[in-house]
């Protein structure tokens, strides 16, 4: 039996994911780091740390170190996300559902929790999760399911209790092998992709996130 609901952030209750990908290409390419938007798409879901170590590695760069990359690019969103306030569509629905069926919500993200307070300021959602964990300072960020284990851990109910809802491969990845069950909401030019298969449920929008659809997950 269903007992919370986890969500993700970028992407699912926020269209940030191409706040993200502007962010990166801006910054990056001022460094003198080749990236495409194709990239940044690639990495969808990926700590921001990651991602700045993953072309250091690979390109480097002259000047700031790794950590400054990280809060150029995610100042920058933080920036965008203030601008434009980019809720997605069907969240507060989606909220609702899950608490008209007694379950507890919180939110599990890749992003840094400086990024996480700003969001959900900016779109007046901070006094809904009971439980808010970044991965941010985790040792392995998603697909790594523990920033997912340590938010039933928080709640006090096992992970086989709780209902993850993402929207990229690599959280649904990392809910899975949190041994969740699974609502994805893919964006639309990634909806057709094959891993998506492996979800409980796949929906092309939160609003399709019902009592009864909750209910068969039980």
């Amino acid at each position: 039996m269903l007992k919370a609901a986890i969500f993700d952030m970028d992407g699912l209750l926020v269209d940030s994911e191409p706040f993200w990908q502007q962010a990166q290409i801006d910054v990056f390419g001022a460094l003198g780091v080749n990236i495409t938007r194709q990239d940044t798409i690639n990495t969808t879901g990926i700590r921001i740390d990651q991602i700045v170590t993953l072309y250091h590695d690979s390109q480097g760069w002259e000047g700031p170190d790794k950590d400054e990359v990280c809060q150029q690019i995610t100042n920058r969103v933080i920036e965008l996300i203030k601008e434009n306030k980019p809720m997605m569509a069907g969240v507060p629905e989606a909220i609702e559902a899950c608490r008209s069926v007694g379950l507890r919500v919180a939110l599990a993200s890749s992003s840094p929790m400086k990024l996480i307070q700003a969001t959900l300021d900016s779109l007046a959602l901070s006094n809904v999760f009971e439980v808010i964990h970044s991965a941010e300072h985790l040792k392995y960020g998603k697909p790594h399911p523990e920033v997912y284990l340590n938010a039933a851990d928080s709640l006090g109910v096992s992970p086989q209790e709780c209902v993850a809802l993402e929207d990229s491969f690599t959280g649904l990845l990392a809910a899975k092998a949190a041994q969740m069950k699974t609502i994805v909401v893919p964006e639309h030019s990634v909806f057709e992709k094959a891993g998506f298969v492996i979800a409980d449920t796949k929906l092309k929008s939160l609003r399709e996130v019902t009592p009864d659809l909750l209910h068969s997950l039980s």
